[in-house]
Formats: structure tokens, C-alpha cells, sequence
């Protein structure tokens, strides 16, 4: 099995959802949903296999890096994992709308 390094995040556009895969497997991923100027974070799931081992973490830093490369969008954030990782990461407050 990879490592978390391994692990590259994609935005799917087509299903509304940043996506973590490790090894060509889906290991987890973000729903969104666009509203206007804003993107929401409405659920996140990390398949059971890779629970523990960082890929949510990776998950939420990749999406919510990719959205401040953007610039266009504030971050409104519904999913309760999405919310706590960055209550534990500061640098990501600027972005929520």
C-alpha cells in the first residue's frame, strides 16, 4: 500500500466531489456543491480500508488548496470532518465564506 504522499487528490467537476486515490483505487472523497460564489463541502467519506491513516486529512487540505489556488470561491462548510480539520488548521479560516 502507498503511502499518504502517494495519495493524489482530483476534482471530479462531472460528480461534484474531490477524490483521493492511493495505488488507482478510490480511498475517499468530498461532495460539493456550487452555490453562486461559494462552494459548499456538504459530506465526506474515506472508504473503510484506509480509515486512520491520514487520507481525510489529505483530502481536505487538497481540496481546500486547490479552491484558494482558484480564488474565485468562499468555502462554505456543512460536513462536520471538513469543518473540524480546519478548526485545527488556521491557515484555511480566510477561505470560509
Amino acid at each position: 500500500m502507498g503511502t499518504m504522499a502517494d495519495v493524489e487528490i482530483k476534482n471530479n467537476a462531472e460528480q461534484n466531489r474531490y477524490e483521493a486515490w492511493l495505488d488507482d483505487e478510490l480511498a475517499g472523497f468530498a461532495e460539493y456543491e456550487l452555490r453562486g460564489e461559494s462552494i459548499a463541502f456538504v459530506h465526506t467519506v474515506v472508504e473503510d480500508k484506509y480509515e486512520g491513516e491520514g487520507v481525510g486529512s489529505t483530502l481536505a487540505r487538497g481540496a481546500l488548496d486547490d479552491v484558494r489556488r482558484d480564488g474565485e470561491l468562499e468555502v462554505i462548510v456543512e460536513c462536520p470532518f471538513i469543518k473540524e480539520w480546519i478548526s485545527r488548521h488556521s491557515d484555511y479560516e480566510h477561505l470560509l465564506a
